[in-house]
């Protein structure tokens, strides 16, 4: 898949920059890299928010009989 996205000057100079720094080798790896980071960073949201869903715990008839 070839992705065409427009950047804004700022992130344009935070790309140059990040390739100078050795961030990444190229552009396109530079991309890929972000976007790997985004899905973990994603991956582990998921989980968090799960975590904090309530639980149902005890008899499921009993816990049916109350809904």
């Amino acid at each position: 898949m070839i992705l065409s996205v427009p950047l804004t000057p700022e992130l344009s100079k935070m790309i140059e920059k990040m390739l100078q720094d050795g961030v990444a080798a190229n552009k396109a790896d530079l991309a890929r890299k972000a976007i790997e980071k985004m899905a973990e960073e994603h991956a582990v949201d998921v989980v968090l928010k799960a975590q904090k869903e309530p639980t149902l715990k005890g008899d499921l008839d009993e816990l049916m009989k109350k809904l």
